[in-house]
């Protein structure tokens, strides 16, 4: 490779690593995910996603006005053919703390579930009550999971398609058990940045099909109709996540979210009714997160 390949190879990696830490520290800060003294746990499956996750929040941890400590866990569903070695091995060399929790969920999905089934489901909920429980142990007032905007995009999609909800995957929650503060820092993040990032880092991937388990048909179906949209409107799905930022429950119609039964005349909200003059649309989508300056000031005090 000549010199100037390999110095352009290394601008553009410079300006992707710059991008992910730049949008991981917005997110951050929009959401107010991480605090004084915070112990986060983040949650390693070994996929390309939350190695990236904890490299970002490492170097959050670098340079932030704050204190805050982290923390790596696996869980090892004893899944034949599971690398076990890999993780340690790889956290050794960062350093940092970790835990690998060691449970066969494995045994527990594949004697309840008809062979040929979808497992993911009870596998996902056996999954979150062991990182809960594991997250009470070790004393963390955070989870970090490694979720991104693609992942949100999808979830809004599939539980519209399925679920009858406008309904997604939010960036900071509390866990479905009442005791832990989920958050999902790489939220502004797209997923063909974190893959390129991971290649160029050559982490030590860990599918996640040794399980042999089916692929969620629903969420591969809507991935691929995004993709679709992203190759034949450039920018459409930039201006998705940009409307899941732009909520306006006065032109919905939920009911219990707005209150339509004591509208009174007089007051124009969000512009009235105007459902019936031509939309007002640009020519080109609105891009949330791309136009931003590259260099953001993180204050998360």
């Amino acid at each position: 490779m000549s010199h100037s390949v390999q110095a352009k190879a290394q601008y553009n990696f410079n300006k992707l690593q710059k991008r992910l830490r730049r949008l991981t520290g917005q997110a951050v800060m929009d959401f107010n995910m991480i605090e004084e003294g915070d112990r986060i746990m983040v949650c390693l499956s070994g996929g390309k996603d939350s190695y990236t996750l904890l490299d970002m929040l490492q170097h959050l941890q670098r340079v932030a006005p704050i204190k805050f400590s982290l923390f790596a866990v696996n869980l090892d569903q004893k899944q034949p053919g599971f690398p076990e070695h890999v993780l340690p091995e790889y956290l050794d060399t960062l350093g940092i703390e970790y835990k690998i929790v060691e449970e066969d969920t494995y045994s527990i999905v594949t004697d309840i579930i008809p062979e040929g089934k979808t497992t993911c489901s009870l596998c996902s909920r056996l999954r979150r009550g062991i990182l809960y429980r594991t997250a009470k142990e070790l004393g963390a007032t955070k989870i970090a999971l490694g979720h991104h905007r693609d992942d949100m995009i999808e979830t809004l999609f599939l539980n519209m398609f399925y679920g009858g909800k406008l309904k997604s995957m939010p960036a900071k929650l509390m866990s479905d058990n009442g005791e832990h503060m989920v958050i999902r820092p790489l939220a502004y993040c797209k997923e063909t940045d974190i893959e390129k990032y991971a290649i160029h880092q050559a982490y030590p991937i860990i599918p996640c099909n040794l399980c042999g388990s089916q692929e969620n048909l629903q969420r591969k179906h809507t991935k691929a109709m995004l993709a679709q949209w992203n190759k034949e409107h450039p920018g459409r799905i930039e201006s998705i996540f940009t409307a899941m930022q732009n909520v306006v429950p006065s032109h919905l119609a939920d009911n219990q979210l707005f209150d339509f039964a004591n509208l009174t005349t007089g007051e124009v909200i969000d512009g009235g009714d105007i459902a019936m003059d031509k939309p007002d649309i640009p020519k080109q989508p609105i891009n949330s997160n791309e136009d931003v300056a590259d260099v953001v000031t993180i204050n998360l005090s």
